[in-house]
């Protein structure tokens, strides 16, 4: 006689989940400052030396505040949730992937544009990092899509507009580093890196969702 498994097999609370997420965020900055070392000098020379890195500092930066928006949304987001499926594990380790994998074109980055701002390697580097951080993006595309197809694992007092709105500026950041990319590649790469530093502050102010048609 065949047993039938348990819907609740299926379903798992966030716990375990979010103390994950929160040790692989920190793994993830903790990773970002490594990128900041001593750098090779003559003596006398480590001021110098210092200013001529300046890039590893601004992308330090640009992905530390881009991490740091990204824990605050998954906070702001398992606020609202209340359990969770395979599907949304999925996609919340969708998030962790690309999260994860920031300080590599952070690195990237800074060595390029400390030997040339203009030259191809330049390019390269901001092309590589604006298509990692609009990865990261459509990660969160993701998974507000499998809170828009199963709106029973939020909790029932959560708004209404909450993944409509979270969709919404997944799609725009992703866009937007996109657009970021695109002129660091043919324009100049430190049009992209002004957009890497930019676009947090906008996912910080947004956080709780957009302000237009929120509930109280």
């Amino acid at each position: 006689m065949s047993r039938t498994r348990p819907r609740t097999f299926s379903r798992s609370e966030t716990t375990r989940a979010e103390a994950f997420s929160d040790g692989v965020f920190a793994i993830a900055v903790t990773l970002l400052v490594l990128n900041l070392t001593d750098p090779p000098h003559r003596p006398g020379g480590l001021g110098r030396a210092l200013l001529v890195q300046w890039p590893a500092y601004l992308g330090y930066l640009a992905s530390f505040g881009y991490v740091s928006v990204i824990w605050l949304n998954h906070h702001q987001a398992f606020v609202r949730i209340r359990i969770m499926d395979r599907g949304l594990h999925a996609a919340n380790l969708l998030i962790l992937l690309t999260t994860a994998a920031l300080s590599f074109p952070t690195a990237v980055v800074a060595d390029a544009l400390q030997a040339d701002l203009m030259d191809a390697d330049a390019r390269v580097a901001v092309a590589l990092y604006a298509g990692l951080a609009a990865a990261m993006c459509l990660s969160w595309v993701v998974f507000y899509r499998q809170l828009a197809r199963r709106p029973e694992l939020l909790h029932p007092d959560a708004e209404r507009t909450y993944v409509r709105h979270g969709r919404l500026r997944s799609w725009a950041g992703a866009l937007a580093y996109a657009v970021a990319g695109l002129l660091g590649v043919f324009v100049a790469p430190l049009l992209a890196i002004g957009v890497f530093v930019v676009l947090p502050v906008f996912y910080f102010a947004t956080s709780e969702g957009l302000p237009e048609g929120r509930d109280d």
